[in-house]
């Protein structure tokens, strides 16, 4: 497996080893000894799966406040999304600062975000669907979220009116989103 970190600290590309012929593929998804060996020792202890029907169905910006905090690991198991990652650590030099990715189906491409971010995706292709490991159990009470088009943040969303839960449509700015 490839990992490549990001210009954001602690984010990481993952690019699975993938075995093809004419029946289709086999991959490592994940495997927690390569992750060591790479400075990653996670333990991960909930999967979480989303369908979005439609295209430009916008999930996010979530996270959770500590001691519940999660580092996530993102997958797409069918279509494609453009994954942001919004730093939220006060003390980093990239306070504020986000970035976007694309992860589909056909690369295969994982990306893990640590604890510290918030999160957040937009469908590219109908019936996508996304699967992601967390290291802390989901905690109503310390869940949180940013306004996904905040323009303090002034995310390049790939769509300019997306499908959004009424939670989502909710959430306050990135300057009065309790981070601590």
């Amino acid at each position: 497996m490839k990992i490549t970190p990001q210009r954001l600290q602690g984010v990481c590309l993952l690019e699975p080893v993938v075995h093809e012929d004419h029946r289709g593929f086999f991959m490592e998804s994940y495997n927690e000894n390569v992750m060591k060996r790479h400075g990653v020792d996670i333990h991960f202890v909930q999967d979480n799966h989303s369908l979005s029907i439609h295209t430009g169905v916008v999930r996010g910006l979530h996270y959770q406040l500590k001691p519940k905090a999660q580092t996530k690991l993102i997958r797409v198991l069918s279509g494609a999304i453009y994954d942001v990652v919004v730093d939220i650590r006060k003390e980093s030099p990239t306070f504020g600062h986000w970035i976007g990715l694309m992860l589909s189906a056909d690369n295969k491409h994982q990306l893990l975000v640590p604890k510290g971010f918030a999160h957040g995706f937009c469908t590219l292709e109908p019936n996508t669907e996304v699967l992601y490991k967390v290291d802390e159990y989901y905690a109503p009470e310390h869940d949180r979220g940013i306004l996904w088009n905040d323009p303090s943040l002034n995310i390049n969303w790939p769509v300019k009116n997306p499908e959004l839960s009424d939670k989502d449509q909710t959430h306050p700015t990135f300057a009065n989103a309790e981070m601590d």
